[in-house]
């Protein structure tokens, strides 16, 4: 495998991803995720869900966050299977403290390979981020959703970014600052940078029909983004704010996948913090690029 001058058009589909441990039986994953990007340039990303884990009750059952109350070996079990089942066990894995904030992380291989850089970029990420852009081989994102909108994006040079954007991350544009990085990271390594020749992919979230937000909250997104991402008088559409955002970067709606999955109205398949009443577990956000892919 190895990256290419073009990416072929996103596209996410249901993989089911097993692997044979030993006397412990097979563990077995369903995500979404795109097998064409992955054959093209090494980049495996995965979108989960809420089944297949070791989680119970309010986390039932394939829990990936460390920060919501559930029992932490069930979390550590979790994230495991999903790096095993990704053929990915022995790769390092960065899981950030997710603030709501607009901070975006930068690993190059530069950062990577210097003494102390990786360890300090994950002593960074703990301290609060909201997105993760990396730059180099083998070391993957994990990023934790219940709602809020979970983006990937990826560059014909393999480097990527995983975003998670709440409504006020929307509003302020973490998605697009974590896209300009990535382009920055791209034109650092000699990379062209251009915008539209990267794939965006947004992963299920609260849909309109479920997420009800002030008129103040309203009015301001139709100001920012356009009339089209409110829908009556007190809904917001998120994903089609980010769209807005997106196309002002010079990204065709051709280079964006949405998984165009309601998490509230799913809720027996993924978590919502507002069909649970804020008590819930959290699915992931998941990329990485396997070494050999340049």
């Amino acid at each position: 495998m190895r990256a290419t001058l073009e990416l072929p058009l996103p596209h996410l589909s249901k993989g089911r991803f097993a692997t044979q441990v030993d006397s412990a039986g097979v563990f077995s994953l369903e995500v979404l995720t795109d097998e064409a990007l992955f054959e093209r340039c090494g980049v495996r990303l995965a979108f989960t869900n809420r089944l297949g884990g070791a989680g119970g009750g309010d986390f039932e059952s394939l829990n990936l966050s460390s920060h919501v109350g559930d029992d932490p070996m069930a979390v550590d079990y979790n994230r495991a299977v999903l790096k095993m089942v990704l053929g990915v066990a022995a790769c390092g894995c960065v899981v950030p403290l997710q603030v709501h904030g607009d901070t975006v992380l930068t690993l190059d291989q530069t950062l990577d390979q210097s003494p102390d850089g990786y360890d300090e970029f994950v002593a960074q990420a703990h301290a609060g981020a909201d997105a993760l852009v990396i730059g180099c081989t083998d070391r993957a994102a994990l990023l934790c959703f219940a709602d809020c909108v979970p983006i990937i994006a990826v560059s014909p040079s393999g480097r990527f970014a995983v975003v998670h954007a709440g409504w006020r991350g929307v509003e302020n544009n973490i998605a697009v600052k974590a896209i300009k990085a990535l382009a920055d990271c791209d034109k650092a390594a000699g990379q062209s940078g251009d915008l539209g020749e990267y794939n965006i992919y947004i992963g299920p979230h609260i849909h309109s029909e479920c997420f009800e937000a002030s008129e103040e909250v309203c009015a301001r997104f139709g100001e920012a983004f356009g009339d089209g991402c409110r829908v009556g008088e007190n809904h917001i559409d998120l994903s089609q704010a980010l769209k807005s955002a997106f196309a002002r970067l010079g990204i065709s709606a051709a280079r964006i996948a949405d998984a165009d999955i309601c998490t509230a109205c799913n809720n027996e398949e993924y978590f919502s913090y507002r069909a649970q009443n804020g008590v819930c577990g959290r699915q992931g956000a998941y990329a990485i690029r396997l070494s050999g892919a340049q």
